[in-house]
């Protein structure tokens, strides 16, 4: 009994040391939720060519994928804020098919161009009911380009039509807008493609347009085919930077269409799908990609 009195301490200590070795924890992690990336869809310049834009987001939106944030230069800038106002893709065919050209041209004498761009200016305004770019119900971005300057400006608030048309001014075609006692002209000088925008306006995720048409060999004829020629030579560098900073591309065919082609609208729309078709795999791909690179 001595030594079983004498044994019973020792237990009790190697009992209590033994209840106070702690488990190690096993942490449950919760699983991630995916996030869903800010897109934007950047529509580049191309005067009639810009009907394929139509196309792209007819086609985009068959697929569930609606942009958050709206860029556009010159002609982009056109259907653009026309889709940022609330219309789908389909709502925006109906009205480039029934578009006459007469409601965009306003003719006057001037050396500094030929065509006002009043009427563009009340097109747009009309249609988007007076709504100013902030009231837009899609976040919206206009490239232009700041004359005096050579800076590019984005318009994020004002007059939607006033952006637009300061937007699609091409140089010596449009007289150059004046908006705050500042003149601009086309957006596609210094941004083809308004990637860069989307970017500084908060996007993830970028899919541009390109509608420009590479230069082309042998000689110019023809006024808007020497300034198609001019424009893309002069753009080369600023659209191969822009188009870097893009996630996916899309290039419709519209080489064969001329820039003051109105009546080739149904073939550019169609190029259009047909070239956003081909990329979905890779959209949806790269979306996925990006939504679990933001997760983690």
């Amino acid at each position: 009994m001595t030594l079983l009195r004498r044994l019973m301490p020792a237990s009790l200590l190697v009992l209590l040391a033994a209840c106070t070795i702690t488990q190690p924890k096993t942490e449950i992690t919760a699983p991630k939720v995916p996030v869903k990336p800010r897109v934007a869809l950047a529509l580049g310049g191309g005067a009639a060519k810009g009907f394929a834009h139509i196309g792209v987001i007819k086609v985009l939106e068959a697929n569930g994928i609606v942009p958050d944030i709206i860029t556009g230069t010159s002609a982009g800038s056109v259907v653009g804020s026309l889709y940022a106002s609330g219309l789908n893709g389909m709502q925006l065919q109906a009205k480039a098919m029934q578009l006459d050209e007469s409601e965009l041209t306003d003719w006057t004498l001037s050396t500094k161009g030929f065509l006002k761009g009043e009427k563009l200016e009340n097109y747009i305004n009309t249609q988007l009911g007076n709504r100013p770019i902030e009231k837009l119900p899609r976040k919206l971005g206009i490239v232009a380009t700041e004359l005096d300057s050579g800076q590019k400006v984005v318009f994020r608030m004002g007059n939607t039509g006033q952006a637009v048309r300061a937007s699609a001014s091409i140089p010596n075609v449009f007289l150059p807008v004046v908006i705050g006692g500042k003149r601009y002209v086309d957006g596609g000088l210094v941004s083809p493609v308004p990637v860069s925008a989307a970017r500084e306006m908060g996007a993830d995720f970028v899919i541009a347009v390109d509608i420009s048409a590479k230069p082309k060999p042998g000689k110019a004829t023809g006024l808007f085919s020497m300034l198609d020629q001019s424009f893309n030579i002069m753009s080369g560098p600023t659209l191969a930077a822009e188009l870097k900073q893009a996630d996916v591309v899309i290039r419709p065919n519209v080489l064969n269409i001329g820039s003051a082609d109105f009546e080739a609208r149904h073939q550019a729309i169609l190029e259009g799908e047909k070239a956003t078709q081909q990329l979905i795999p890779l959209l949806r791909s790269r979306l996925q990609q990006k939504s679990l690179a933001l997760s983690r």
